[in-house]
């Protein structure tokens, strides 16, 4: 994929779910599972996978397994009718570990590299740029806030300026949880004068706001207000065949109006809380995330890399809760038909 296509398909805006790490009971990669979850994903009509991320917990690069995982992946997508899904790989550290990380996914096939800014936490705007031209170099840029209640940085106006004029920068994921900080990355990349970046959001807390309310530039390029393209969340992770289907809505509500759109986004932004354990400070984010995936029958059980990662007291059953009170919110039904042949 040309870097070019790279950026047209990314500012179509996509479906782009955060891929989870399949273990088994001894914490070891559960290979026929990981694979039915990308192939779920591309059925579901995602228009891209994000591997290697927070989702598919940091912790794989200590076990050996950023290689195998992405790997999976990208063999899995390959051998699908998707042609055009983009692959996106998760690039973290310092310089040299980042620049090592971005050269191993090119060499799986991966189009972009989301690069997290969380492991220079004392670095300057000059020192951050240096560090994403260095990465730059090697992969086209996925930029990516990340929210600092779960590791991330706060990153200025000024460097959201400079980042975009990064020439190989084609997105921007913007995660901080934060209405104001969502709006500064947005008019910060308008003031850049690039409009060849995509806008994703990571905000899984108020995903439809993010999609339907325009944000204005603030800047005097030709466009007055700005919408940001898509999604590409841990919360679309599961239920990801309406996930696709709320972003076309929210699309067409852009033009249209959508009237039904703004409870369906609290409801949404109910079960976030709920699965993302926003009420421990997330500490069973990717737990429960788990167990969503293990009652529709995609994972063994919710282990993480981490034995301490683990469910909240009481979040599944408020999982259970959220399930009966939205069931609209589930794909429960296209996954029951599907998923024996996914795990074939």
């Amino acid at each position: 994929m040309s870097i070019d296509k790279l950026r047209n398909r990314l500012r179509s805006g996509l479906a782009i779910p955060a891929h989870p790490l399949a273990l088994n009971r001894g914490r070891k990669l559960d290979e026929r599972r990981q694979r039915a979850l990308s192939r779920y994903y591309v059925e579901a009509g995602a228009g891209g996978l994000a591997v290697g991320v927070h989702t598919t917990q940091f912790g794989i690069r200590k076990v050996g397994l950023y290689s195998p995982v992405l790997e999976l992946a990208s063999e899995t997508v390959r051998s699908s009718t998707a042609e055009h899904t983009v692959l996106i790989a998760g690039v973290i550290g310092d310089t040299k570990q980042a620049v090592a990380e971005a050269q191993t996914a090119v060499e799986l096939g991966y189009h972009t590299g989301l690069l997290s800014l969380a492991a220079l936490k004392d670095a300057t705007d000059d020192e951050l740029i240096q560090h994403c031209r260095a990465v730059a170099e090697v992969i086209p840029l996925f930029g990516f806030y990340l929210q600092p209640a779960v590791g991330g940085r706060r990153l200025s106006y000024d460097f959201w300026e400079r980042f975009a004029q990064i020439e190989r920068v084609v997105a921007v994921k913007i995660a901080p949880f934060d209405r104001a900080e969502t709006i500064n990355v947005g008019q910060a990349v308008a003031a850049s004068g690039r409009n060849d970046i995509a806008l994703y959001t990571g905000n899984d807390n108020d995903i439809v706001g993010d999609l339907v309310d325009p944000f204005p530039t603030g800047s005097d390029t030709g466009e007055s207000h700005r919408f940001i393209d898509g999604g590409l969340l841990g919360q679309w992770a599961m239920w990801t065949k309406t996930s696709v289907e709320l972003l076309a809505r929210c699309k067409l509500a852009r033009t249209h109006g959508d009237p039904a759109l703004e409870a369906l986004g609290r409801a949404l932004t109910t079960a976030n809380a709920t699965i993302f354990d926003s009420a421990n400070k997330f500490a069973g984010c990717i737990p429960g995330i788990h167990e969503v995936l293990r009652r529709q029958g995609f994972l063994e059980g919710t282990w993480c890399l981490d034995p301490h990662e683990c469910l909240s007291p009481g979040q599944a059953d408020e999982i259970t809760r959220i399930c009966e009170a939205y069931p609209f919110l589930t794909d429960d039904d296209f996954v029951a038909n599907r998923i024996d042949g996914w795990m074939s």
